[in-house]
C-alpha cells in the first residue's frame, strides 16, 4: 500500500525522510502545479489553519515562496523577521516560541543562522515544524525541489550523475542534495577547493574532486552553489577572480559537459563568481524552473503536514 501522509509532524531534514516520503512529496507537488496554472490561483485546502513565517535571516525566494505557497491554500499568514520582533528587546527564541505556541499557529516555518535550531523549536509546540534553513545544516524544501526539477526533465533520480560544485563547506544547500540524491539513486560528485571541502568528505557518499572538467564530465545535472564571501571573507581562496578561473561555470567549461546537461543554482546567483550570465541565462538552465517549483513543494508540505486527507472538492 502506498504512502499517504509523513510519519512526523515536522519536516526537520531530508535526513529524517526515506525514500517513500520523497516520492510522496514530489507526487504531491506535481499535483499542486496544476493549481499554479489557473486563472485563479486559491483552492480551499487549508482555509482556517494559520502558517507563521519565522525568518530570523535574511531571505527572498524561500520566505516569499513560503507565503505564497500558504495563500493558494487559503491559509492565514503571519511573517515575522528578526528586525521587528521581540529578540532586538533581549526576548529569547524559546520565549517568543512559546508565545507563538499560546496562539495556537498550525504550523511554523523556521529559517535561522544556527545549525539545529528548527529541531529545537519543534520541542516546544504542537505545530509542524518546516525547517526553511538552519546555519550550514540543512536546507530540505531547497533539495525536494530541486529534485522535483532534475525529475521534470530527466524522468527519473535514480542512475543520474549529479554535479555539485563550489561552496561545499558551508552549503546547507549541498547537505540537504547529497542525502536525498543518495536516497533516490543518483551518483553524486562534489568539486571545490579543498579548503571548501567539509573533513571526512567520504562519509557523506560522494566522490570528490578538485577538477571541474572531472566533475561535469558526462554530467547529467551540474549545481553551481554560491560562493558564502560573508562567512569566509576571501579566506578559502586567493581572489573571487581566481576562484572563478578554477571552479566558475563559463561556455568553455560547459562544453565538457552532456549537450542535455541541466544547470541548477539555488539562488541569490553571484553572477561572474560562481556562474557566468551567459550560462545562468542559457539553454541548458533551469534555475527560474526551481523557483517555480519551490512554491509546488511549499504547497505539498503545508498539505500533507496540517492539511488531513486529500480530498477531491480540495484541489
Amino acid at each position: 500500500m502506498s504512502l499517504t501522509s509523513l510519519k512526523s509532524k515536522d519536516l526537520l531534514g531530508i535526513e529524517q525522510l526515506d525514500k517513500e516520503e520523497i516520492e510522496l512529496i514530489l507526487n504531491t507537488a506535481e499535483s499542486m502545479k496544476e493549481i499554479n496554472t489557473r486563472d485563479i490561483k486559491k483552492v480551499p485546502t487549508l482555509r482556517g489553519k494559520t502558517v507563521v513565517n519565522l525568518f530570523l535571516e535574511p531571505s527572498t525566494r524561500t520566505r516569499t515562496s513560503f507565503e505564497i505557497a500558504a495563500r493558494r491554500l487559503s491559509a492565514d499568514t503571519l511573517s515575522i523577521a528578526a528586525a521587528t520582533s521581540s529578540l532586538t528587546k533581549g526576548e529569547t527564541l524559546i520565549d517568543m516560541i512559546k508565545n507563538i505556541e499560546a496562539m495556537a499557529p498550525d504550523a511554523i516555518v523556521i529559517r535561522h543562522s544556527s545549525s539545529g535550531v528548527p529541531h529545537m523549536i519543534s520541542k516546544y509546540t504542537k505545530a509542524s515544524v518546516i525547517n526553511a534553513g538552519d546555519g550550514a545544516h540543512e536546507h530540505p524544501t531547497q533539495a525536494l525541489l530541486d529534485a522535483l526539477t532534475i525529475r521534470d526533465y530527466k524522468g527519473t533520480l535514480q542512475n543520474l550523475k549529479v554535479a555539485i560544485i563550489g561552496d561545499i563547506l558551508y552549503s546547507r544547500v549541498a547537505r540537504s542534495n547529497i542525502l536525498l540524491l543518495n536516497k533516490m539513486g543518483s551518483k553524486v560528485y562534489v568539486c571545490a577547493p579543498p579548503t571548501l571541502i567539509p573533513p571526512q568528505i567520504e562519509k557523506l557518499q560522494v566522490s570528490y574532486t578538485s577538477n571541474i572538467y572531472e566533475a561535469i564530465e558526462d554530467s547529467d545535472v551540474i549545481m553551481m552553489l554560491r560562493l558564502q564571501l560573508e562567512r569566509h571573507l576571501h579566506t578559502s581562496f586567493p581572489s573571487v577572480r581566481e576562484y572563478f578561473k578554477l571552479f566558475g561555470l563559463d561556455t568553455e567549461k560547459l562544453k565538457h559537459a552532456k549537450k542535455d546537461v541541466l544547470i541548477m543554482h539555488p539562488g541569490p546567483i553571484n553572477r561572474g563568481v560562481e556562474i557566468a550570465s551567459e550560462v545562468a541565462d542559457g539553454p541548458s538552465s533551469v534555475i527560474l524552473n526551481q523557483v517555480d517549483n519551490g512554491v509546488a513543494i511549499r504547497m505539498a508540505l503545508l498539505y500533507l503536514l496540517i492539511g488531513g486527507k486529500r480530498s477531491e472538492d480540495n484541489y
